[in-house]
């Protein structure tokens, strides 16, 4: 397919460095809620699941919360700090609620064989993993044409 010159496809590293930032901002919401509800002996357990609020705190919400910012915003925090946003692959628009929440699902299977489907960005010609392949989705800069100093 075809590159879009208006399109700067984000790559792995931008992708990685977007993600950490995304989860350490969870994290700082995630953190308290469980401390609050559990105290701080939650952190002392060998259990997987402390219970129903832990799994909705930790298992639920994050995704959640990661697709109210694609649907609204077709970015997240992370993505916003290094000028990425989430479009539609063949129309560069905004991507739709269903491409969205696909993404959101189909994230798992890239995760699943290893990470194979998330490092698959740094081979592929639109940078994109298996969860942007099957929702049609790209991460991209939008390109700035350049105004003369005189138009500005």
């Amino acid at each position: 397919m075809q590159q879009n010159p208006e399109m700067d496809y984000v790559g792995f590293w931008p992708r990685v460095g977007a993600t950490l930032i995304d989860t350490l901002l969870l994290l700082i919401i995630i953190i308290p809620m469980l401390i609050a509800i559990y105290g701080r002996s939650y952190f002392l357990t060998d259990s997987l699941f402390r219970g129903p609020a832990h799994f909705m705190i930790s298992c639920v919400m994050p995704p959640l919360v990661q697709l109210a910012f694609w649907i609204t915003l077709s970015t997240t925090p992370g993505k916003m700090v290094i000028g990425a946003i989430i479009v539609d692959a063949r129309t560069g628009g905004k991507p739709s609620a269903g491409q969205c929440v696909k993404r959101c699902l189909s994230a798992y299977l890239s995760a699943l064989p290893f990470y194979l489907g998330f490092l698959w960005i740094a081979r592929d010609a639109r940078k994109q993993g298996w969860h942007d392949k099957i929702a049609g989705t790209v991460v991209i800069r939008r390109k700035t044409t350049a105004v003369p100093v005189a138009l500005q």
